[in-house]
């Protein structure tokens, strides 16, 4: 199967320090995923590589040929793929606006019947755990459930080096097994949903709302 790993943050500068604490997060989370999961794939998507445009403007609200090439590409994955990691900092107890911001390019069909996992961190002692609160209703309404297990990384400049590795008072395994936890989850409702989808199509069952919001109203 493939997954996206969404770095949902944009901020490359000081202080505080280290610059981008999330980068050395979401690598030792690929590492992780790519060593106890060999069997399936792991793309990053990075935030960064999508600024923030002067007028928001989704994805979805293009004619195809007029979007953004990378847009396309973009929705050509989280289509395609089987699940998602997202991994977002805590900011004023929220999710990072960045990833909302990227998510919101997509319609939710993309992601729907789906799975997804939800890792938060913070240099702080609270690794993020509030912010994937209020990231458990978003991902809930973009249709990719997040599974009940949650990864919260504290203190993740005292955890990680820059390159993803641990830091030497910590121990990757026990890390990883931490991890494993979530992604163990991911994995299985992954397959399971997969399996599901190749005999009954839920958007056939269940019509996208493509034209007008008042499709969901009640009668």
């Amino acid at each position: 199967m493939k997954f996206l790993v969404f770095l949902g943050t944009v901020r490359d500068s000081t202080p505080p320090k280290p610059a981008r604490l999330g980068e050395r997060v979401t690598r030792a989370c690929i590492e992780c995923l790519n060593s106890r999961y060999p069997e399936h794939d792991f793309e990053l998507v990075d935030a960064l590589d999508y600024p923030l445009e002067a007028v928001f403007k989704p994805q979805f609200a293009y004619p195809r040929s007029k979007a953004p090439a990378k847009l396309n590409e973009l929705a050509d994955k989280i289509q395609s793929c089987n699940g998602y990691i997202m991994v977002s900092p805590e900011y004023n107890h929220s999710m990072s606006p960045a990833l909302a911001n990227l998510l919101n390019h997509f319609g939710s069909s993309l992601f729907s019947y789906k799975p997804s996992a939800i890792v938060t961190y913070s240099a702080g002692q609270w690794g993020g755990m509030r912010a994937a609160v209020g990231m458990r209703t978003f991902l809930s309404e973009l249709g990719c459930l997040p599974v009940s297990a949650m990864i919260h990384v504290p203190k993740a400049q005292e955890v990680f080096a820059a390159d993803g590795s641990p830091l030497e008072h910590e121990q990757q395994s026990s890390w990883f097994n931490y991890f494993a936890r979530t992604f163990n989850q991911l994995i299985w409702w992954a397959e399971a949903a997969t399996k599901h989808q190749s005999a009954v199509d839920p958007h056939k069952m269940v019509k996208d709302f493509k034209a007008n919001p008042s499709q969901r109203n009640a009668p």
